[in-house]
């Protein structure tokens, strides 16, 4: 008996002790976008329809490698001098400078006055985070960020992550389809003092609805009264209107009026380069003493985190920037993609006008940039993806990247139809 616990009691302490570690962590939702593109590529429907992804397509819905892109990649291969050493802790100066200066405009004052530092990161994400990771650490005035209802999810998931407490602003009104300016502003005015605000700097992720010039004084002068943090967020400079410095107009105002504020950039829409994750940090302080301080407290989280950035997306970035005759080509790739997406905007308000689909839907063409939320609700959504085998996602955010001319007519029909008949 003594000997049958013995070996009850060993059995059981063995089962303990080769138990994993691991069996209590919870399974993760899958992520939303990518889930709908595994969907999209197992859906085996000739007329299906992916509006869910971010990225450009052109009217054959093929990726899209700009021909200046092509340029500087040859460039690149037949450098001799090409080495694949480690970059600097915060990127490749040229990169950095030509980054800063793309968003703040050549003849920024802070540029002039050398306020202005830069840091090479892992697309917008990273420097996102980048930022975020310095914040929690550097920054005492609130321990809020505040982010738009809607907004992209990892602006939410990269700030919680790092210890700050998230609530939303408003900013999508669902009567109007447009900014929801009044209350954006009451939300900033009640906040408390010192709270970051994360701003998108032009094309709104997921509306495409941006605050007017004359709004965005308004939303400058809240902020500067309540002494709030400006951090932007800035992934589709020139690809929204096609005009790199009217898409940056919002930036520099807060430079111009004095600001100190963050601008995360990503070269992955504008460049086509989604897969190299080419991204920046620029930062504005109040003077040269202060940028060099927080350069230098950056670096060490980058060091810490990434050791140091890639380079082959930022070469292509650098090489662009710094080439007179290849940043005008640049600017004309821009204008092609800018355009696509605005032409196919009013391609798809002219078929529901001419359908007559009930409600209004100047919306459509009112937005800028990638994306538009067309107010299709969740149950229509639904029956887009199982009826019509079209992707997007629940909130009706659609990809204008994904519509085509070829695609078009069936798409709108797919939207009359939901809207007249699918109980909402």
């Amino acid at each position: 008996m003594f000997m049958l616990t013995y070996y009850v009691l060993l059995y059981l302490f063995c089962a303990y002790s080769i138990a994993s570690v691991f069996e209590t962590v919870p399974q993760a939702p899958a992520d939303v976008i990518f889930s709908l593109t595994a969907a999209y590529k197992a859906d085996t429907n000739p007329n299906k329809i992916n509006v869910g992804v971010g990225a450009f397509r052109t009217d054959e819905l093929k990726p899209y490698v700009l021909p200046v892109v092509k340029k500087a990649d040859a460039i690149l291969f037949n450098d001799p001098s090409l080495d694949h050493e480690y970059l600097p802790i915060a990127g490749t100066p040229s990169y950095t400078r030509a980054a800063a200066k793309l968003i703040l405009g050549e003849e920024s004052p802070a540029i002039k006055e050398n306020r202005v530092a830069a840091v090479q990161t892992i697309s917008g994400t990273g420097s996102i985070h980048t930022g975020a990771m310095f914040l929690s650490k550097f920054y005492t005035k609130s321990s809020k960020c505040y982010i738009s209802k809607p907004t992209w999810a990892n602006h939410r998931n990269i700030f919680e992550l790092v210890g700050f407490e998230v609530e939303d602003y408003p900013y999508w009104n669902p009567e109007t389809r447009g900014l929801d300016y009044d209350r954006m502003i009451q939300t900033m005015r009640n906040a408390p003092n010192g709270s970051i605000f994360i701003l998108h700097a032009c094309a709104h992720n997921p509306t495409g609805v941006d605050p007017t010039q004359e709004q965005w004084k308004g939303i400058a002068e809240v902020m500067r009264a309540k002494g709030h943090f400006p951090f932007f967020d800035c992934a589709y400079q020139g690809f929204a209107s096609g005009d790199l410095d009217r898409d940056a107009w919002a930036v520099r105002y807060f430079v111009q009026e004095g600001f100190e504020l963050f601008v995360s950039q990503s070269f992955a829409k504008n460049f086509g380069l989604y897969g190299e994750r080419a991204g920046n940090l620029t930062i504005v302080t109040k003077s040269p003493a202060d940028t060099s301080r927080v350069l230098s407290q950056i670096e060490k989280l980058q060091r810490s985190e990434i050791s140091n950035p890639p380079a082959y997306g930022s070469r292509i970035v650098d090489i662009v920037l710094n080439d007179p005759a290849l940043y005008a080509e640049w600017k004309e790739n821009l204008r092609y993609m800018s355009n696509r997406i605005i032409d196919m905007r009013k391609q798809l308000y002219d078929r529901l006008v001419q359908l007559g689909t009930p409600g209004t839907w100047n919306h459509i063409t009112d937005q800028i940039g990638m994306f538009s939320f067309t107010g299709l609700k969740a149950p229509q959504v639904k029956v887009m993806k199982e009826k019509y085998h079209i992707y997007l996602t629940d909130n009706g955010r659609i990809s204008m990247a994904g519509l085509s001319t070829k695609n078009i007519d069936y798409f709108a029909k797919a939207i009359d139809d939901v809207v007249r008949n699918v109980r909402v």
